[in-house]
């Protein structure tokens, strides 16, 4: 089989990403609000169909795959807003926040009118990350956390020479943060870059210490978005 060949069956089989293994969560897991293993697990076998379905569809046309299509913050964003509206299909107890940038992305069924809420503590905030820690927030506040950190192909991959792989959730985590489990980064005079915060280490502890997913011999890090 020529390369040319091999990079066209390698592609091939990336536009079918990887459903997730029962065996790979932690049935131990604590996730409030009425959330359980089970309803992570379908939602994130959801966005599996869904990638994979529109994959597939672009490969008809000779397009290239989302996910090394988008910028890959962008693709890490569609990650986790799709967690948002898909696991709320599965636990009744728990909604999309219905308010723009609302905070968190899920909150209590029918605790807050039209289940809206621009700012609060009560909830679950989503975030979906190449990166298997040091995630990133726009505020230091106190949250209940959930990560979906997975592995996928880039818009550099072709440059660097790297091969098609099938995208695959690697880890969830989730847990109860604080303030003090961020630390904040500001930005000099001449950065384009939007205001960050970052979970530090003691944030990540309690998170890996919930974990909900986790691949063995998970890899130490994955790049960063």
């Amino acid at each position: 089989m020529s390369e040319k060949d091999q990079l066209a069956r390698l592609e091939k089989l990336a536009c079918h990403p990887s459903r997730v293994d029962p065996a790979h969560f932690n049935k131990k897991a604590e996730i409030p609000y009425g959330v359980t293993v089970d309803h992570v697990a379908a939602a994130m076998n959801d966005f599996v169909d869904f990638v994979g379905f529109i994959n597939q569809q672009l490969a008809t046309k000779d397009i290239e795959r989302l996910e090394t299509m988008l910028m890959p913050a962008n693709f890490s964003s569609i990650v986790g807003e799709f967690m948002t509206s898909s696991i709320p299909k599965h636990c009744k107890t728990i909604v999309k926040n219905a308010y723009h940038n609302g905070h968190p992305d899920m909150i209590p069924a029918g605790k807050y009118a039209d289940n809206k809420m621009q700012h609060g503590t009560e909830g679950i905030e989503v975030k979906g990350s190449r990166y298997l820690k040091a995630w990133q927030g726009h505020n230091a506040e106190d949250a209940w956390l959930m990560v979906f950190c997975f592995a996928s192909g880039r818009p550099t991959d072709a440059v660097k020479g790297i091969l098609p792989a099938p995208f695959r959730f690697v880890l969830v985590c989730g847990a109860q943060l604080q303030k003090s489990d961020w630390n904040f980064a500001g930005r000099s005079e001449t950065s384009r870059r939007t205001i960050t915060a970052s979970v530090t280490q003691t944030g990540y502890d309690k998170m890996m210490a919930n974990w909900i997913y986790k691949e063995p011999d998970l890899l130490d890090e994955l790049e960063e978005d």
